[in-house]
């Protein structure tokens, strides 16, 4: 294990503090990582080396990697465990054949490429995301799967499901990454470490990415597939609800105000009155922060997807129309674009939004412009139209003419992207990148 680590460190340079992150540990089985341990069972990694050399060193990079993408920090409620773990060795495999070093080639690399190319004919990218979702959709069979799994399996992930905690019976090597301060393995639950150790291998993950920037000029293509799974672990991830949040405004709701409510004068009235006449009965309304005015701009270009533009005004919809994100009179226009104005809609309740998604039809699909919409937004507020607006949300491709000027309101540019690309925004404006899946 020593020979594996100090054999990548020499080859893989860049790598330094990702295999320099891990302490090893004996343990009863075959071999895995939890992020802070590789456990290893010894009898195991002889039978390995009894292959071949380079097998227990392919498969101790095959565990950095997995640490490295942060495929271990899953929601295990909430994810095919046996198509996530396919997906995500095949991701690793895929960067590791990519990178053609001698000390971590086997002999039936062969069987994994045109495996590789197969899979590459179906998925955009090859990180483990982007082929779970393609293994989902369930085009191959149970037998497939299973030679997925024997052709690209070089470690056990059940302890990235496991949440029982009890280590004592492990031994340690006594040698660990980066020194000899192990961390005490008892000394707190592994469920507690999780976040700090997520943040440690986030921090891994961006460093190698910053490094890669120059290696990957140097290598050529060699490095491609190990870019794409570093800009997809370390993408700003964001929960659109709270982003939409944000643009809510301080207003009265009829609803209890148990906050200011005091009981002691309404128990007070109770007990001297019979129970017939409290002193003082609880506020009917309450100052809550929601959604009041706001506008929702589609870019109606040729290039954005009718589909798409549905997905994201369900979303946005289905998080307004809680009881806690939308107050019950509204004055929301949802304003479709391209080069001019196509359509511009005013909703004033939850039973007029709910008519206008059923009966919604896109116009435009011309040239992309951004500046009529803030010009038209600029005219509603001259005219009383809008009394606080908050934001506009501008949905989009990305590709078209921004203002000159910085608007008197909040605006977002919200993306919908497969791919990573870091969209260019003026600097008055937020930008929001989100996946197709998180819609």
């Amino acid at each position: 294990m020593k020979v594996s680590r100090n054999t990548l460190i020499v080859n893989l340079r860049f790598m330094n503090s990702a295999l320099s992150r891990l302490y090893n540990r004996v343990y009863d089985g075959t071999i895995c990582t939890d992020g802070q341990y590789i456990y290893f069972d010894p009898i195991h990694i002889l039978r390995l080396y009894k292959r071949a050399k380079e097998v227990p060193t392919h498969s101790y990079l095959h565990m950095v990697m997995h640490c490295v993408f942060q495929h271990f920090y899953v929601d295990i409620e909430k994810v095919d465990q046996q198509l996530w773990d396919i997906a995500c060795d095949i991701a690793v495999e895929a960067v590791i054949l990519e990178l053609r070093h001698k000390a971590v080639l086997l002999s039936d690399d062969s069987k994994r490429l045109s495996k590789l190319i197969s899979i590459k004919m179906n998925c955009k990218y090859l990180t483990a995301e982007y082929i779970y979702r393609y293994l989902q959709d369930g085009a191959l069979s149970e037998e497939k799967l299973r030679e997925l799994s024997f052709l690209f399996q070089f470690d056990d992930h059940s302890i990235w499901y496991d949440s029982d905690d009890s280590d004592d019976n492990d031994e340690s090597d006594g040698d660990g990454g980066e020194g000899e301060n192990e961390p005490d393995p008892n000394g707190s639950n592994r469920l507690d470490q999780r976040e700090a150790l997520r943040n440690e291998w986030k921090a891994v993950s961006e460093s190698m990415q910053t490094d890669m920037e120059t290696f990957s000029k140097m290598q050529g293509s060699t490095a491609g597939t190990l870019m794409q799974n570093l800009a997809s672990v370390n993408r700003e991830k964001y929960d659109y609800t709270s982003f939409l949040k944000k643009f809510a405004v301080m207003g009265e709701a009829m609803k209890i105000n148990d906050d200011e409510f005091d009981y002691i004068f309404y128990t007070y009235g109770m007990n001297l009155y019979d129970r017939k006449m409290p002193l003082i009965e609880p506020l009917e309304y309450k100052e809550v922060k929601r959604i009041k005015e706001f506008v929702i701009a589609i870019d109606t270009s040729g290039s954005v997807q009718g589909e798409l533009v549905q997905m994201f005004l369900n979303k946005t919809y289905n998080i307004l129309k809680q009881e806690e994100s939308f107050f019950t009179k509204i004055n929301l226009h949802i304003v479709q674009c391209d080069s001019q104005i196509q359509e511009a809609t005013k909703i004033t309740s939850q039973e007029e939004f709910d008519n206008y998604l059923a009966q919604m039809r896109l116009r435009g699909f011309g040239g992309t412009d951004f500046r009529p919409v803030f010009e038209y937004v600029n005219t509603m507020i001259k005219n009383k139209e809008f009394v606080n607006l908050k934001g506009l949300i501008y949905f989009t491709d990305g590709y078209g003419t921004f203002p000159d000027r910085q608007p008197e309101y909040n605006t977002a540019f919200v993306f919908i992207e497969d791919g990573y690309n870091n969209y260019d925004v003026p600097v008055w404006a937020i930008k929001l990148i989100l996946q197709s899946n998180e819609i």
